[in-house]
């Protein structure tokens, strides 16, 4: 499925099998999980994308050739495929293991193609061995919403009481870490959604309401997925002296400007920007050890465009999954 023109839909196309080059290999794709960052390279609010472009960022498949300096990453292997396709491995930050801020870095389903199609290729360096403990439609969700969910709630530090605000994929997610951690999950939805504050209670939150209502409790830290810029100063309100706000997307509209006394009091605001390799070994040993569960709808690959639309208007319970192989191939 190609995106040819931001704003436009995806268009079902016959393309050559990629070749794989040195240090990568070539991918059959299973299984890939939607994520907003797609909308928002498809809707136009990520400028730049590489065009024509494959979509989609959490991959699941197996290796069926090498191009050779792939290491033990032999044909056959299961492995996923997130978010930081490519990274310089020379810069400061490459250097201080945080090659999540190289200033060269590709994007899977942005600057490289991405999952949205029968076959990829992947630099080895990005590629994750994945718990064995997940079926691949069920493993996908865990590229990106699990992943960046996961980086975001260490930087929220050691909350007793989290929000979060916007709960979908990643939310779904976290929201179970959290509770693994013995931290209390205070969920914030669009207001008027009660399928989404009911999902939230059965996920383990011990408050769910709307963006526009005051908590029970004041909260310790707070995590953003929701990616409205006006949320920022809600959260700050509603956050403790000392306690941090955690923005988990890669885009948001613009936050208005607010009070310094929001702020005052040591409060945090800070972002997550894409993952570390390290974020990813670390986060699939934990992810069966919680475990956790991830909630998926299954769409064709043919009907990308209607899982988008889906997901556009909040109307996926947990996350939206494109089944790539053929019938059966998933488990």
């Amino acid at each position: 499925m190609v995106l040819h023109r931001q704003r436009e839909p995806l268009r079902a196309e016959e393309l050559p099998v990629p070749e794989p080059g040195p240090g990568q290999v070539l991918i059959e794709v299973t299984a890939c999980a939607l994520c907003r960052t797609d909308l928002h390279v498809v809707d136009g609010e990520l400028a730049g994308p590489k065009l024509p472009l494959v979509p989609g960022h959490q991959v699941v498949g197996r290796v069926v050739a090498t191009g050779g300096e792939v290491g033990d990453l032999a044909e056959g292997a299961r492995v996923g495929v997130p978010w930081l396709a490519w990274t310089c491995g020379r810069c400061r930050y490459c250097r201080e293991g945080r090659e999540n801020l190289c200033d060269q870095a590709r994007f899977t389903g942005y600057t490289v193609d991405g999952g949205f199609a029968q076959h990829m290729v992947a630099d080895r360096r990005a590629c994750l061995v994945l718990p064995h403990d997940y079926p691949d439609l069920q493993a996908a969700p865990l590229l990106c919403a699990g992943l960046i969910g996961y980086r975001a709630l260490r930087f929220a530090g050691d909350a007793t009481r989290l929000g979060i605000y916007g709960f979908g994929a990643a939310a779904h997610i976290v929201a179970q870490v959290a509770g693994h951690l013995g931290q209390e999950v205070f969920a914030f939805t669009r207001p008027g959604d009660s399928k989404a504050q009911a999902f939230a209670r059965e996920i383990g939150a011990a408050w769910s309401g709307s963006t526009d209502q005051v908590p029970p409790e004041e909260l310790d830290a707070a995590i953003l997925f929701a990616p409205a810029g006006e949320l920022v100063p809600i959260a700050l309100r509603h956050v403790r002296k000392g306690g941090t706000v955690v923005c988990g997307g890669i885009h948001m509209s613009d936050i208005p400007s607010f009070p310094y006394s929001i702020l005052w009091g040591e409060r945090v605001l800070r972002s997550v920007a894409n993952l570390t390799h390290a974020d990813g070994v670390e986060f699939m040993r934990l992810a069966p050890a919680i475990p956790i569960r991830t909630e998926v709808e299954t769409f064709e690959l043919a009907k990308a465009n209607e899982a988008l639309s889906r997901l556009r208007a909040g109307d996926i319970r947990g996350s939206a999954v494109l089944a790539v192989s053929r019938p059966g191939a998933t488990s």
